[in-house]
């Protein structure tokens, strides 16, 4: 624990702000007055109680209402839970739900006056809201279809239940930690619930012929989590995990807020440390790491009709961006009841499953109004999307967000029809990337952008190629400040050359790394999406530059310039480069002497800016040659 101690007391100069609030009053003592709090009003709120202390219930101040986060262990909803949770949104929430990425239920437009009777409402059916916001353990996600899936090894409910019972219902546990810590659990050997993507993960693994979990350590936005080189039995989950709660308690840093996760502590004194002080705790050491068995993507992803393992159907209803209605929750779950067991799963990607579905049963449930009502949404392009709140309902967010999302998958639904694979689209509306946006196959993170005419509009950051299978890995910016109306045609190209080239039924993540990532610089990519929407809906040039099915260039930028500058050449002028007449050599990039206006243009319509672009790429003299992408896309900027 020396290590440990000593990297506290390196932190420990001062404590920051949230810290001293903590210390200001009993947790317990704020819940227990919570009617108290609702007669008295919002004028008689307190600021400690509003931002920070209700949050350890899940209660977010955001003025004139709440926002309440409803806890979801693993995203398991009986029917009674999916109808009392509806019933409330109806009558106390304006009749809105969300569904979050860790597999929960978030109410909207709560009036302070009826916080008491809501928490009540929901505790009738067995539901908490407890350390679902602040400092706390929040929601265990897991695989939505644990225990009916075929690739279901571990049936993790019942760890869950008992690592709730630790925790979760114990005051002792509620607001000690120096910041939040998720926490995933996973059964199951495909990846759907971003098992790498949390402060705590416990992943299915084999060791000497037993199944068990192998650790995962300290995750937060941006990076993935890292292998602690430990496995678990079954029964030892709790103990490592209660032992992995105490010392984080104890030796998490409490100074700056910003880096007080878990991620840090391991920065600070090296994972091996750490685990040993974790295994000093539970008074025993852990066997070094078995096999991992996470090998893809989960049936749960890109499916709406799965086969469960005992014959009957599991179907998952499309909520866009995660935006659903108590009204048609309790419809959802009074179809459950009719058609199936009545039981309803959440998903990490803010979806709904009504499972066990007999088969016969199957077309008159396809045949009900609410199925109809979703069922429009069921294409490649909202099957796994993500978005997080956005501005409506986040002082955080940068962009509306949850309606950008639905208007891009409307819009290449439009555009490019797939009618098989699975690609998956992020999107956060700030840096704060609760979207996920980091390991998606193409992620937007929200921000502020000026047009071409100068105005201040809505835009993104576009990332490429992240990765949630078992080599977890984060995707690479693609584009940097794009105004949203632009976004939405670079993606286009992208989806249009993965639909041109794709193996049947590859999924984008799979094709972004046998194709684009091994064929492509990122830069070449970037350029590439650029000069399409130039071309084409920028200027109406009719022409698409498209991508090779083997290309030839290496990954090396100067070989891609040229590459792309003689494609480009062909399709405006219908000639060779090397062969075309006089009047399309490159004038003003042989002589630099003649004035911009009397560059000779590749045909009428295009602009002198882009003519010198493609002889930038394609000069005679190597030497003038344009070598990198940066250098093109500032020409670009003219127009």
């Amino acid at each position: 624990m020396s290590i440990l101690a000593k990297a506290l007391e390196a932190r420990s100069k001062k404590v920051n702000k949230v810290e001293k609030i903590k210390d200001s009053k009993n947790v317990m003592d704020v819940y227990a007055q919570l009617e108290d709090i609702a007669s008295a009003g919002y004028e008689n709120l307190s600021k400690e109680d509003s931002s920070y202390f209700l949050k350890c219930f899940g209660l977010f101040d955001k003025g004139n209402y709440f926002m309440l986060r409803v806890r979801i262990p693993i995203g398991q909803l009986n029917n009674e839970q999916a109808i009392r949770i509806g019933e409330v949104a109806q009558k106390y929430g304006d009749d809105y739900i969300d569904i979050s990425t860790r597999m929960q239920i978030v109410l909207r437009y709560i009036k302070i006056e009826n916080i008491a009777k809501v928490l009540h409402e929901l505790k009738e059916v067995g539901l908490s809201t407890f350390q679902t916001g602040a400092d706390n353990t929040r929601n265990f996600v897991a695989d939505p279809l644990e225990g009916l899936a075929f690739d279901n090894i571990i049936d993790v409910k019942p760890i869950v239940d008992k690592l709730q019972e630790l925790t979760i219902e114990n005051p002792d546990w509620v607001s000690v930690l120096p910041r939040k810590f998720n926490a995933g659990i996973l059964g199951s050997m495909s990846n759907s619930c971003n098992i790498f993507g949390h402060d705590g993960c416990f992943v299915l693994a084999n060791k000497n012929g037993e199944f068990g979990f192998n650790v995962y350590l300290g995750a937060r936005v941006g990076v993935q989590s890292r292998d602690a080189n430990r496995f678990l039995t079954i029964d030892e989950v709790p103990t490592f995990y209660i032992a992995l709660l105490e010392t984080f308690k104890e030796y998490g840093f409490r100074d700056n807020r910003n880096k007080n996760r878990l991620h840090f502590l391991l920065e600070s004194v090296g994972m091996e440390a750490f685990v040993k002080g974790v295994e000093e705790r539970a008074g025993r050491a852990f066997q070094s790491a078995g096999q991992t068995l996470v090998q893809s993507q989960n049936i749960a992803l890109g499916a709406n009709r799965v086969l469960q393992r005992n014959g009957k159907y599991a179907y998952k209803i499309i909520a866009p961006s995660g935006v659903f209605s108590g009204t048609d929750l309790i419809e959802v779950a009074k179809r459950a009841d009719t058609f199936g067991s009545g039981d309803l799963r959440l998903t990490y990607d803010q979806n709904i499953y009504v499972v066990d579905i007999a088969k016969e049963l199957l077309d008159g449930f396809e045949s009900t109004t609410i199925f109809s009502k979703y069922n429009k949404f069921n294409n490649i392009y909202f099957n796994d999307m993500i978005a997080c709140a956005g501005t409506h309902t986040c002082s955080f967010g940068v962009i509306p967000n949850k309606p950008d999302a639905v208007d891009m998958a409307n819009f290449l639904n439009r555009e490019v029809s797939i009618e098989s694979g699975m690609v998956r689209m992020n999107w956060s509306a700030c840096p704060k990337g609760c979207g996920v946006h980091g390991i998606a196959d193409i992620g937007f993170e929200g921000c502020k952008v000026k047009d071409d005419k100068g105005n201040r509009v809505d835009g993104v950051h576009i990332f490429l190629g992240g990765k949630i299978t078992r080599r977890a890995f984060e995707a690479r910016i693609l584009h940097k400040s794009i105004p949203l109306k632009e976004a939405k045609y670079h993606v286009k190209y992208l989806l249009e050359t993965y639909a041109r080239l794709k193996d049947r039924g590859e999924t984008f993540e799979s094709f972004e790394d046998r194709y684009f990532s091994a064929n492509y610089s990122y830069q070449a990519i970037g350029f590439f999406t650029k000069i399409n929407y130039i071309l084409n809906d920028k200027f109406d040039l009719g022409v698409t530059l498209e991508l090779d099915k083997s290309p030839k260039t290496l990954k090396k930028e100067n070989f891609e310039i040229f590459d792309f500058g003689l494609k480009l050449f062909k399709l405006l002028t219908g000639e060779k480069r090397y062969v075309a007449v006089e009047e399309f050599e490159p004038v003003l990039i042989k002589a630099r002497k003649i004035k911009r206006d009397e560059v000779t243009k590749l045909n009428p319509k295009v602009p002198k800016a882009l003519s010198e672009v493609i002889y930038m790429m394609t000069d005679n003299d190597k030497k003038s040659r344009a070598s990198v992408f940066s250098e093109l896309l500032v020409q670009l900027k003219a127009l």
